[in-house]
């Protein structure tokens, strides 16, 4: 699997594009216009395609050959997209949380601050400025 910045670089021109995808130059330009595969641009005015783009460009070839409408399609793609961005948001969320869990087993210190406010503080550390307070919070561990 291409990593993510690689799959979606915009490396080819409309003709390296439409040859890859086995079609007419003239159809990607269409696509374009009418929002189904958006290449980014290159001086405001040549269009650059990913490998991104070129697989969307074969799968509504694919789907279009199957008889989906382009309205369809567009809609197809627009999915596969959100689902995407969903599926990267959930990995970056299964990462925090793994690295939660990674630090919830050491105790955290926090002290009170001088107009009282809750302010964490470093392991071995102590508050600047120096306060009387402090609290030593120990989470309750998790049945697995």
């Amino acid at each position: 699997m291409q990593r993510a910045e690689h799959r979606h670089a915009p490396l080819f021109v409309i003709s390296v594009a439409a040859e890859l995808a086995e079609m007419h130059p003239q159809t990607l330009r269409q696509y374009d216009r009418i929002g189904l595969v958006i290449p980014r641009r290159q001086g405001g005015r040549h269009r650059r395609y990913s490998p991104y783009d070129v697989e969307q460009l074969r799968q509504i070839q694919q789907l279009s050959q199957e008889g989906v409408s382009l309205e369809g399609i567009r809609r197809v793609i627009e999915l596969q997209n959100r689902v995407e961005e969903l599926e990267a948001t959930v990995d970056e969320l299964r990462y925090e949380l793994r690295e939660s869990e990674r630090h919830a087993n050491r105790p955290r210190v926090f002290a009170v601050g001088p107009h009282g406010d809750v302010v964490t503080v470093a392991h071995g550390r102590r508050p600047q400025p120096r306060t009387q307070a402090m609290v030593l919070w120990d989470p309750p561990r998790r049945r697995r």
